[in-house]
């Protein structure tokens, strides 16, 4: 008696459909699975046949063997439980086999027959559809998060039992929904945080404006309790929301990464990771023996903010430099590589010197040399790749002391910013660009023409602060990012010059 019942096997950020199979036939009584098992895996075997002892399906003293196929992609983890059961079943004689013919089935099972949730719904419910399969029989509490993909019916059970009734009866068109992503996806979200919140440091404000506009990645310099954490917490207020696409991308990542929010199937607002200097680089980078996302992926098409920038470790800045250029991380391991996403826009903050108040001599107690092995911990290629570095000064006592005048608010300035998503929208349409910042230095004649007298403040400052080749393209960059806030097209003098101004304070600091 021979079964197969389709489920699917993450890997990194991709889904990949597994066959399960189950043989029962004559022999000495053995439960045996092959197919490149985890222990994990492995462990289903006795949580299969308590759970359906308990539910009073014995298995009968036969040999019984699972396959899952192909045998030389590694699985992991409890999704595979329910399919085991239902292949069992089919070969028991207690399922047809057209009952379960392209029917995705993925579960963890408890030793009482209850199914639990598993990580990575969002894709393997995808992958189901791009398969052609006819429906996906899912834990109850993911099918929320799985009727996010629409086109396919997807059925929810909270038990063994459930699942076999379910397929027995084939209705899965009862559980799909029109518009099942309508009741999150159209809400609007409500955050704790405002910019008009922030006293003073205006040039940090601005700085913030436009990389928010343009997707630039920013860096911010300045002593203890300059404001530096309060604008980058609130950065992801000042941010258009993501679209539908963009939600359902991070969505998925999240739901691999077995970090979806349980009151919401989707995420609705662009993710803010903001992890401690304490992290390894196989956190921040991502990988294991079965690669998962890291932090720079868990922030794609959103912020990643590194406080306290100079007390990472060297070897996870370093990591940084690739995914900067290239959005994207590649992890190689011995089974394979893995291409994670990792287009996000990296804020960081530090401190100028050890105790933090240099240049004011009056406050620093740092001697020269030790300025200058603090700052070098932040590498020149790594400086090179930001695309605006900002010095945020000690707050002024009338800015704290004043009777406050509140600023733009977080609404206000999002709306701006939208409008200048819009434009860069139009302007790459037809293109793999989204932002002013991913710009390839071929593109930048066509994307940022300059007036004449801009050029010539671009040769002046490009000769006399020794900017690299990559430098050179930032400042355009970000000048196209400026002139988009002003609504012009053409990139005038004042344009390029605000933009050499977010390039001089990385200059002032590492050239002591």
């Amino acid at each position: 008696m021979f079964s197969s019942v389709l489920s699917a096997a993450i890997m990194g950020v991709e889904c990949f459909p597994v066959r399960v199979e189950a043989d029962v036939s004559d022999g000495l009584p053995m439960f045996n699975m092959v197919g490149y098992l985890t222990s994990q895996v492995r462990e289903a075997q006795d949580r299969v046949k308590t759970a359906m002892r308990n539910m009073g399906i014995a298995l009968p003293p036969k040999r019984v063997t699972i396959n899952l196929s192909p045998g030389d992609l590694r699985k992991d983890g409890p999704a595979f439980d329910l399919p085991i059961a239902a292949a069992i079943l089919t070969a028991l004689g207690y399922l047809e086999e057209v009952m379960v013919k392209d029917v995705l089935i993925v579960g963890e099972l408890s030793l009482d027959g209850t199914v639990h949730p598993v990580s990575g719904i969002l894709a393997m419910v995808d992958k189901a559809k791009e398969l052609g399969c006819r429906a996906c029989v899912l834990p109850k509490e993911n099918w929320r998060e799985g009727n996010i993909i629409q086109g396919i019916p997807v059925a929810g059970v909270s038990t063994l039992k459930e699942t076999i009734e379910m397929l027995r009866s084939g209705d899965f068109e009862r559980f799909q929904r029109e518009n099942p992503v309508g009741e999150v996806f159209y809400r609007e979200p409500e955050y704790s945080l405002d910019f008009d919140e922030i006293q003073g440091q205006e040039a940090v404000k601005r700085a913030a404006v436009v990389a928010a506009a343009g997707f630039h990645n920013l860096l911010m310099i300045g002593p203890p309790g300059a404001g530096k954490t309060m604008v980058a917490r609130r950065l992801p207020t000042i941010m258009p929301l993501p679209s539908l696409e963009e939600c359902i991308e991070i969505s998925r990542i999240y739901s691999i990464a077995g970090l979806l929010p349980a009151d919401s199937p989707l995420m609705v607002t662009r993710p803010f990771r903001a992890p401690h200097h304490t992290l390894s680089p196989q956190a921040l980078a991502g990988g294991g023996r079965i690669p998962r996302p890291g932090e720079i992926t868990l922030a794609h098409r959103g912020i990643l903010f590194l406080d306290e920038l100079t007390e990472f470790s060297r070897v996870s800045l370093e990591i940084l430099r690739q995914p900067l250029e290239d959005r994207q991380i590649l992890i190689a391991r011995a089974m394979g590589s893995f291409c994670f996403p990792a287009n996000c826009m990296v804020v960081a903050a530090m401190n100028p010197c050890g105790c933090g108040y240099f240049p004011d001599m009056n406050r620093c107690t740092c001697r020269p040399g030790d300025i200058s092995k603090y700052l070098r911990k932040i590498s020149g290629p790594l400086l090179d790749r930001m695309d605006i570095c900002v010095e945020a000064g000690a707050v002024r006592y009338q800015d704290i002391a004043s009777k406050r005048k509140k600023g733009p608010s977080s609404a206000d300035l999002r709306k701006e910013i939208t409008r200048v998503h819009k434009t860069q929208e139009d302007r790459f349409r037809g293109t793999e660009i989204r932002f002013n910042s991913q710009i390839p230095g071929s593109e930048l004649e066509t994307f940022c023409p300059v007036e004449k007298q801009g050029r010539e403040l671009l040769e002046k400052a490009y000769k006399k602060m020794n900017f690299s080749i990559r430098g050179y393209h930032r400042i355009l960059k970000t000048a196209r990012t400026i002139a988009d806030l002003e609504g012009e097209e053409i990139l005038l003098k004042r344009h390029i010059g605000e933009a050499i101004c977010y390039r001089k304070a990385d200059k002032k600091y590492w050239n002591i």
